[in-house]
């Protein structure tokens, strides 16, 4: 895959001063297959995971380098949100705009850090990408026409365009660890996970690819 940028999720990433953190997620147009931002998890585990557009990556085998010092790499926009729930038991229906509606009504009702019937407030996390677009996680399931094949690694994408060129994906269900680049004209859908236009059969004799988690 020469003369493209690829991104394995669970990479090293480095500001222009050091060490910042690794990829967890993938940000993707689906309607242009287009990679946008990368969500980079900082060293501190007590912060949120930042949206690096990707003006600010430069990615070589193995390693991903952002163009922007530390304390600017903190000052972008967070990849995602926790919000907390009082322990009703009947969140998982609601969708999270809607959860924090319902979460203020029943706040109000409930005694202070406590939901109602005195159980403890819970929480979750979402992704906050831009509007019609969608994060790739590692491991999130890729599909082909005849069932679940395996699970995304990452992407290939050109360097000047954004625009995805392969998919990385892994094989489950097999002996060791085969790695797969599956050309974007076999992906159909990017959604929650991906679907091909392909069988198992013709995944398997796609090449393989390198794979350098973090």
């Amino acid at each position: 895959m020469a003369g493209e940028m690829p991104v394995t999720i669970g990479t090293r990433v480095r500001c222009s001063d050091g060490a910042s953190g690794w990829v967890s997620r993938v940000v993707v147009d689906p309607a242009s297959l287009t990679v946008t931002h990368l969500v980079v998890e900082p060293e501190d585990r007590h912060e949120p995971g930042r949206l690096v557009p990707l003006d600010l990556v430069d990615a070589a085998a193995g390693s991903i380098g952002l163009r922007c010092t530390t304390a600017e790499f903190y000052q972008l926009s967070h990849g995602e949100k926790k919000q907390f729930v009082p322990g009703t038991g009947d969140y998982a229906r609601y969708r999270p705009g809607q959860l924090t509606r319902r979460a203020t009504y029943l706040q109000r009702q409930a005694r202070p850090g406590f939901g109602v019937s005195g159980r403890m407030p819970r929480s979750f996390t979402y992704d906050t990408v831009p509007e019609g677009e969608v994060a790739l996680r590692r491991r999130d399931p890729v599909h082909a026409t005849d069932g679940q094949f395996g699970q995304v690694q990452g992407v290939a994408m050109d360097r000047d365009s954004h625009r995805v060129t392969h998919l990385l994906l892994k094989e489950t269900g097999v002996l060791g660890r085969k790695h797969v680049a599956i050309p974007v004209s076999a992906v159909s859908r990017v959604d929650a996970g991906i679907q091909l236009n392909i069988t198992k059969r013709q995944v398997k004799h796609l090449p393989r690819f390198t794979d350098r988690p973090r």
